[in-house]
């Protein structure tokens, strides 16, 4: 790990986090200064970062086993290598935020020890199954769509590397949503088989995608404290709206209907509104019992596992490659 000494408590102050210092971390915040690595930042700031970003890490490395189920599917030569290309990328996502975390000072290998163990979360919508050609769509268009409106206030977030490392992870979820969006309108534009598999992929992942977002502002708990200190710029809600006034338009442009009869458009406020929202679901999968939560840990084990072999080799390379700089360097000072 790169930077476990970062952030370390002083041992003169025994790591009290005096009104003073806290008045001044706040006074940062406020005044839209970046936080970075080496600053002084609250204990429950670390934590709730640490929480926060390895836990969108997890997501993306576990969000390529749905899409990796089709790569070897995929109808054509072109589509398989956008499905690989986006499937590589999500692991880069994982690279990127999991070094962000380390900046925190915990360490990849702690923090994916949590994933496998099943202590860590990740998110829920990646414990549904892809079942045809037209659920690899919907994730691009509403999976990635959702992501995108979450994703995108993180770029401005109070934490220098979280944010840095959200600019180009937004660049490329663009570029996977409107991969999504093409599949979904080819296939609505298609034959009536095509189309009704279309719209019946949007009928199993519209719920799950409104959900994304988390539980509404008034069950969530950490969405007061993160939103003072910037991590968060909109509320659960807030973003949940931003996505469905985005996405109905979309459904109806393509000739698909998004599965609630009580979804309807308020001309007063301009937005779209919904039915109730199912959370006895979304509390059922997060626990751990949805469809493809034991599936989807289980081949993340496995996949660890096996890939054991290339750690170490690479741990050998490089111990290799410092040995012979060591050795070159006392050869030298020896001359």
């Amino acid at each position: 790990m790169y930077t476990q000494a970062l952030n370390a408590k002083d041992a003169a102050d025994g790591g009290a986090e005096d009104a003073d210092r806290m008045a001044r971390f706040q006074a940062r915040i406020d005044a839209e200064e970046r936080i970075e690595p080496n600053d002084w930042m609250p204990e429950a700031y670390r934590r709730t970062l640490v929480r926060q970003i390895s836990q969108h890490a997890h997501s993306e490395i576990v969000g390529m086993l749905p899409e990796g189920n089709w790569v070897t599917r995929a109808p054509s030569l072109r589509r398989k290598a956008a499905l690989i290309a986006k499937v590589q990328d999500e692991g880069g996502h994982g690279l990127y935020l999991y070094s962000a975390a380390e900046t925190l000072g915990v360490a990849r290998e702690e923090l994916v020890d949590q994933l496998l163990s099943g202590k860590a979360k990740y998110s829920s919508i990646f414990n549904y199954p892809t079942l045809s050609w037209a659920d690899i769509g919907a994730i691009g268009w509403l999976v990635d769509g959702a992501a995108i409106m979450n994703q995108i206030p993180l770029c401005r977030c109070s934490y220098g590397p979280y944010a840095r490392a959200m600019i180009k992870v937004c660049k490329e979820e663009s570029f996977h949503q409107r991969q999504g969006f093409e599949i979904m309108n080819t296939l609505a534009k298609g034959s009536p088989a095509q189309k009704a598999m279309a719209q019946d992929a949007l009928n199993r992942w519209w719920w799950p995608s409104v959900m994304m977002f988390g539980p509404p502002d008034s069950a969530s708990q950490h969405s007061d404290t993160s939103m003072r200190w910037k991590i968060k710029r909109f509320t659960n809600d807030e973003l949940r709206q931003q996505f469905i006034d985005a996405t109905v338009p979309q459904a109806h442009y393509m000739g698909l209907e998004i599965p609630d009869p009580a979804l309807k458009h308020d001309a007063e406020s301009g937005h779209w509104t919904i039915g109730e929202i199912d959370w006895t679901e979304f509390k059922a999968v997060i626990a751990g019992n949805g469809p493809c939560n034991r599936q989807r840990l289980r081949q993340r084990r496995e996949a660890h596992e096996s890939g054991a072999w290339v750690r170490e080799a690479a741990l050998a390379h490089a111990e290799k490659r410092r040995r012979r700089a060591a050795a070159a360097v006392t050869a030298a000072a020896a001359e």
